[in-house]
């Protein structure tokens, strides 16, 4: 029998043995799903100027993915309205679990890790029942499922961790699907987006609706500045040539900020807001439009639209030192700063929709 003692040594031997970090993995700084010119489907660890550093295949389209905050694993969802989500060990690029689903649901492309990386949170949609599910993985016991929550609307799609106090913030996009339907969207006459803030034990704290007007402005995706306010970008259902913004702001516990709601540029965009983040000063944000081939930046304190940038099919979006790092369809990996955009990489394959930063 292991002795007080013992086990106390233990335990002071464990928290001084080194950890295994991102490093091991050649330290990362971006990840992204693809998909090669043999039509195979990957997940891959890229630097700063886009080379690939690992790959992972997949077994069908991926979206976006979720970055352990200590352990060199990550987490790639498939599309919706896919049923895996793969671990992988990004040392090795070995696969350590494939996450399903229970019945009736299907993942929405997107998942955040819990602070200290103990939890696994993913959104899903209860198709069966028309709401939105957050499921919980034990990610410190072979990624078990060990509870569900609702997402606090219709369509959740991405996630993120709030900044300002501990929780979650949903973008439930407001619009119903069912896998027997396709990708077709059932109650677009009754559609109601909205943000929810959660507890991470899926306590609502505080939601918010657009206006009236603007309910058929599908909340997609999402960026938290450091001091908590939460940038959001919109698809919009109804007619393309209206001029509605594809991206605001809100601080909890305040109003909502729409940006540049009345600039004619807007309709570049083509109501699709594809990804959002802000720079390394949250000064400005940018949101992607690979129907529109553009992104646009955003003064975050007036809410001007401060520059266009034009790249065919481009998607992904992630802060940089300079501005902004940006991926696209066509294989291009862009850096964007004031002073325009040039190429810092081309690869032989197509990027997929978000570009997650690790660093």
């Amino acid at each position: 029998m292991t002795s007080r003692r013992g086990f106390l040594a233990g335990l002071a031997a464990s928290a001084l043995a080194p950890q295994t970090s991102w490093a091991a993995a050649g330290s990362p700084a971006f990840l992204s799903a693809g998909k090669d010119a043999s039509g195979a489907f990957l997940l891959a660890g890229l630097t700063e100027t886009g080379e690939i550093l690992f790959r992972h295949p997949l077994p069908d389209r991926g979206h976006a993915a979720a970055a352990h905050p200590v352990r060199p694993e990550a987490v790639a969802f498939a599309r919706r309205p896919g049923r895996f989500a793969d671990v992988i060990d990004c040392r090795t690029g070995d696969a350590l679990a494939r996450l399903e689903p229970p019945a009736g649901h299907h993942f929405y492309g997107h998942g955040v890790f819990s602070p200290n990386g103990s939890r696994l949170f993913t959104t899903e949609n209860d198709y069966e029942n028309a709401r939105g599910v957050i499921g919980v993985w034990d990610a410190a016991d072979g990624y078990r499922r060990i509870a569900a929550f609702s997402s606090g609307g219709i369509g959740p799609h991405d996630m993120a961790l709030r900044r300002d106090a501990p929780g979650l913030v949903v973008a439930n996009g407001g619009i119903e699907t069912h896998p027997d339907s396709g990708r077709a969207k059932l109650n677009l006459p009754d559609m109601r987006p909205n943000l929810s803030y959660l507890s991470l034990d899926g306590e609502v704290q505080e939601q918010l609706e657009l206006p009236p007007e603007l309910r058929l402005n599908s909340i997609r995706h999402l960026a938290v500045r450091a001091d908590g306010t939460v940038g959001f970008a919109m698809q919009w259902q109804g007619d393309l040539g209206e001029q509605v913004p594809t991206a605001g702001l809100h601080l909890p516990g305040g109003v909502p900020r729409l940006l540049a709601e009345d600039d004619a540029r807007v309709l570049n965009m083509q109501g699709y807001g594809g990804s959002i983040a802000f720079c390394a000063d949250g000064s400005r944000i940018g949101v992607t439009s690979p129907r529109g081939g553009v992104l646009q930046v955003m003064d975050t304190v007036s809410g001007v639209l401060l520059a266009e940038h034009k790249m065919a099919d481009v998607c992904g979006l992630a802060p940089s030192a300079g501005g902004f790092t940006a991926s696209t369809g066509t294989g291009q990996f862009y850096a964007v700063s004031d002073s325009g955009q040039h190429v810092l990489h081309h690869a032989e394959l197509a990027w997929d929709n978000h570009l997650i930063p690790l660093i």
